[in-house]
């Protein structure tokens, strides 16, 4: 996590971090409410960023009265969040900077842009509006929301306002929950909701002269596509990209491919793919007889039973520090950065199958695999996955690279003898992993 540091804008202390590296300088202003520092502690809003990172030197803050930045009385004007931009620039020795702005920090970007485009190299906007009153979308209504704030912020319960899509992730809610009372008190977010009621930056868009991309999902249940599509007819020149989905947030979603656009505005260029060379242990599970128990139990129940198993499994790996590399219908492909606690997580992922009334086939193997983007190659992949393959049902299987790297872990293995394994000229000894 980079160090937190602070900026004076008159009076008021405004938290800010700075990272990455480059001769591009980027300045992100968040929506709505921030803290800089729990941001980096899931691994969605930190791939969003190392994302930016890799674009040049970043600055991001949390607004007056939001995160750690100091506590206001009454919610800060819009010229007042301008002020903490030019603030956090100055001590971080930005003399221009592009400008990236979320949701209601694209109000502040706009205003910053038309007021001080010498300090503006271009402006990206993600998910914004022009006005609170005319694009902010009524669901749930405004008095209902303020009461929801009232009586269970820090819940995590507008997760389904700002990214439904993430509402059946246990751990992200959680980890929502905890961003909504780091990032404000309730009387703090009722009085911001109240100033964002007033934010109508439309007048000013046509004296934006800097460079301007705008990227909106069509789907965003907060913000209409409509805010967008005003922007770019207003905004001179601007560009608009809109993307499919419905969250809200910025850093859940196709983040991917949304910032690829961004980079090839600041940078000139899109990215290459980046493909790294890595040893890891492959885990894959499998549910067994999935389709006969989706018969059994009917859609919905199954359904529900799959989310727990999902989530379950899902938590097993994430402690033993694993990375569910994506889903594969009735399982996980994962990796590991240690085989131990890879078959761990795999004796683990077996027992709180058998809790719900499941059984799964687990196989691991250790190799060099290939890393792109959101996925993974390599032979050492496909091993595991034929070790897998070879499993009964409750049984975890390693291949003996995995066994011999376990030596002195205390773990133990049954000897299952040589198998033979598509892609290996020779058989290879294949163990079962014991509780």
């Amino acid at each position: 996590m980079p160090v937190t540091r602070y900026a004076k804008s008159g009076d008021v202390n405004i938290a800010y971090q700075k990272f990455g590296s480059g001769p591009r300088k980027i300045v992100f202003a968040p929506g709505f409410v921030s803290h800089v520092e729990h941001l980096w502690e899931h691994p969605k809003p930190r791939h969003f960023l190392q994302r930016l990172a890799a674009m040049g030197e970043v600055v991001i803050f949390d607004k007056r009265g939001t995160g750690l930045s100091d506590h206001v009385a009454g919610a800060a004007t819009l010229d007042q969040r301008m002020d903490d931009i030019r603030a956090v620039m100055d001590a971080a020795g930005f003399d221009h900077a592009s400008l990236i702005g979320i949701s209601e920090g694209g109000a502040m970007c706009q205003l910053f842009a038309a007021t001080h485009p010498a300090r503006v190299e271009a402006l990206v906007l993600i998910g914004a509006y022009g006005s609170f009153l005319r694009w902010v979308q009524n669901n749930p209504r405004f008095d209902d929301f303020v009461a929801m704030v009232d009586h269970h912020w820090g819940e995590g319960r507008t997760i389904g306002i700002f990214a439904p899509g993430m509402a059946g992730d246990a751990a992200f809610v959680q980890w929502w929950a905890r961003y909504e009372r780091l990032g404000g008190s309730p009387g703090a977010v009722k009085d911001l909701m109240h100033m964002n009621q007033e934010i109508d930056v439309c007048a000013i868009m046509p004296s934006i002269a800097v460079p301007t991309l705008i990227l909106h999902r069509t789907g965003d249940g907060r913000i209409s596509i409509e805010a967008a599509r005003f922007m770019a007819k207003a905004i001179p020149d601007a560009r608009l990209v809109e993307c499919p989905g419905t969250d809200h947030l910025a850093f859940v979603g196709n983040v991917d491919a949304e910032l690829d656009e961004v980079e090839e505005f600041i940078t000139g260029a899109r990215p290459l793919a980046a493909v790294e060379r890595v040893l890891a242990t492959v885990m894959f599970t499998d549910i067994v007889d999935s389709t006969k128990q989706a018969a059994a139990l009917g859609d919905k129940s199954w359904a529900a039973k799959r989310t727990a198993h999902d989530q379950a499994v899902r938590g097993v790996i994430e402690r033993q520090r694993g990375h569910v590399v994506k889903g594969l219908g009735d399982g996980f492909m994962a990796t590991f950065d240690g085989p131990a606690r890879a078959v761990h997580a795999a004796l683990a992922a077996a027992t709180v199958a058998g809790e719900q009334g499941l059984a799964i086939r687990v196989g691991l193997h250790t190799g060099e695999i290939a890393v792109e983007e959101a996925d993974i190659s390599g032979l050492a992949v496909a091993v595991a996955s034929r070790v897998a393959s070879l499993a009964q049902s409750g049984e975890v299987l390693v291949s003996s690279t995995v066994r011999d790297l376990v030596a002195g872990s205390g773990l133990r293995f049954a000897d299952k003898g040589p198998q033979a394994l598509k892609g290996l000229e020779e058989p290879m000894r294949v163990f079962q992993a014991l509780a």
